[in-house]
C-alpha cells in the first residue's frame, strides 16, 4: 500500500532523526581552551547546600555556660583572704572558657552582689583564677561569711 505509513518504519525514524539533526546546524567543534597563566587554577565548580537526611548527633551540644559552670568554687588560702580583709575583693576558681564580663554576671546571679571590677590569670596547672573585685555598697568580709568561705 503505497498511501499508508507505518509507525515503526525504520526509513521514516531514520527520516525523522535527519530532520531534527538539520534543525540544529552542523555540530561545532569544541573550541580549546587557552590558559594565559603560569599556574593553572581549577575552575571553582557548584557546590550544593548540605541536606542530610537525618541529624547525626541525637543530643545536640550545649555550648552555653551557665552561672554553675562559670563559678567553680572560691579559694580560701591566706593571701585570699588577705584580698577579702585589705582589698575587698573574692578569689574564685573558674572555667577555663569563661570571660571577665561571664564571670561578673555569674557573681552576680548567685550571690546579688556587684562587681565593679574583675582580673583573672591562667594559674600554673592550667585552671583560671578570678579576682572579682566588690563596689563600695558590699562588704566582701560579709559576702564570704554568707558564702561560707570564713
Amino acid at each position: 500500500m503505497p498511501g499508508v505509513v507505518r509507525m515503526n518504519d525504520p526509513v521514516i525514524a531514520r527520516a525523522t532523526k535527519a530532520k531534527a539533526a538539520a534543525k540544529l546546524g552542523a555540530p561545532k567543534k569544541k573550541k580549546l581552551k587557552v590558559y594565559k597563566r603560569r599556574q593553572f587554577i581549577r575552575p571553582k565548580t557548584k557546590t550544593p547546600k548540605k541536606n542530610p537526611k537525618y541529624i547525626r548527633r541525637s543530643v545536640p551540644k550545649s555550648r552555653a555556660l551557665d552561672r554553675f559552670k562559670i563559678m567553680k568554687y572560691p579559694l580560701t588560702t591566706e593571701s585570699a583572704m588577705k584580698k577579702i580583709e585589705d582589698n575587698n575583693t573574692l578569689v574564685f576558681i573558674v572555667n577555663r572558657q569563661a570571660d571577665k564580663r561571664q564571670i561578673a554576671l555569674a557573681v552576680k546571679e548567685m550571690y546579688q552582689i556587684h562587681a565593679s571590677k574583675v582580673n583573672t590569670l591562667i594559674r600554673p596547672d592550667g585552671q583560671k583564677k578570678a579576682f572579682v573585685r566588690l563596689s563600695a555598697d558590699y562588704d566582701a568580709l560579709d559576702v564570704a561569711n554568707k558564702i561560707g568561705i570564713i
